[in-house]
C-alpha cells in the first residue's frame, strides 16, 4: 500500500544548531525540519552528531546555540513543567530499548502510563498494555522479565513502551542495531505501521541502510557537524560523490518506498 504523502507543516524546526564537547564541535550549524505524519532518517559516520541531535530535541542535551522549535515552541527557552508538557508528547527509543531489568513486561509499559496518562483506570491501563503489545506482536510476552528476552523482541517491548502514551513525535536511535536481517526488517516495517497508525511524525538515526529504504520519506546527511544533503532515497543513489556513495551504493533492486 502506498504511504500517504507526508503534511508540509513542521512539527520540529531546528536551525543554526550547535553543540559541542569542551573543544570539540559536535554539530556546527544543523538546521533542519520535520514535517508532520514525516519518517524522517538522519545519516552520517560515527562522531558526526546524530544521537545528540535527537537528544538536543528532548533537551537531554542542551544546545550551545542556535534553535529547536518543537509544537512551534522554542525548547531552550522553557522551564521545567512547559518542557515535561513538550517531552509528553515525544516517545524515544533508546539504541537498548532501556527496559527496566527488575520489571516485568507488563510493568515497564505501566510505568509511563502511571507517569505520563494519570488519572486511567486499571482497566484502561490493561487495555493499552495489551493494544501496544499487540501492534508489536508480543502479547504472550507480557509477564517476562526482560532477560528472558531476545534482542529483538526487548526492541519492540521498547518500542511498545514508546507508543503506549500516543506520542506525537517518536525519536528512534538506531533501531535495528545489532539484529539479525531478518528482525531488522521486522522492526523497519514496524516502523512504518506505527507511522501510519498513529500519524506519527519521525526522526530515525540510524547505519542499517535497508532500514533506510523501507522507512524513508526523507533522508539528511550529515557530515562535519553540518547538513551535507537532503532527499529521497532515490535522489542519493547513482551520483558521483564518493562521502554519499560509502553510504549509497548502487541498487538493482525496486524501493519499497516510493
Amino acid at each position: 500500500m502506498k504511504k500517504e504523502t507526508p503534511n508540509t507543516e513542521s512539527v520540529v524546526a531546528i536551525r543554526n544548531l550547535k553543540k559541542g564537547f569542551g573543544p570539540k564541535e559536535v554539530l556546527k550549524d544543523v538546521s533542519l525540519d520535520l514535517k508532520k505524519q514525516e519518517n524522517l532518517v538522519v545519516l552520517g559516520k560515527s562522531g558526526t552528531g546524530k544521537s545528540v541531535l535527537i537528544k538536543c530535541i528532548v533537551r537531554l542535551l542542551r544546545a550551545d546555540a542556535g534553535e529547536i522549535s518543537v509544537f512551534g515552541e522554542e525548547i531552550n527557552g522553557l522551564d521545567k513543567p512547559a518542557l515535561d508538557d513538550i517531552r509528553k508528547r515525544i516517545g524515544f527509543l533508546f539504541q537498548s530499548a532501556a527496559l527496566y531489568d527488575s520489571m516485568t513486561v507488563r510493568e515497564n509499559l505501566e510505568f509511563p502510563l502511571r507517569r505520563i496518562r494519570k488519572g486511567l483506570s486499571e482497566q484502561e491501563i490493561d487495555q493499552k498494555v495489551h493494544d501496544a503489545l499487540e501492534n508489536v506482536g508480543l502479547v504472550e510476552a507480557i509477564d517476562k522479565m526482560p532477560s528472558e528476552l531476545s534482542g529483538g523482541m526487548r526492541k519492540r517491548i521498547g518500542l511498545a513502551r514508546t507508543i503506549i502514551v500516543d506520542p506525537e513525535i517518536i525519536l528512534y536511535d538506531e533501531p535495528t542495531t545489532g539484529l539479525d536481517p531478518v528482525t531488522s526488517n521486522e522492526i523497519s516495517i514496524l516502523i512504518n505501521e506505527i507511522q501510519q497508525k498513529y500519524k506519527a511524525s519521525s526522526i530515525i538515526i540510524t547505519h542499517d541502510m535497508e532500514c533506510v529504504r523501507t522507512v524513508a520519506d526523507r533522508i539528511i546527511m550529515l557530515k562535519e557537524g553540518a547538513v551535507y544533503k537532503e532527499g529521497s532515497f532515490k535522489e542519493f543513489q547513482g551520483g558521483d560523490d564518493d562521502y554519499i556513495n560509502s553510504f549509497f551504493k548502487p541498487q538493482n533492486t525496486e524501493l519499497n518506498k516510493n
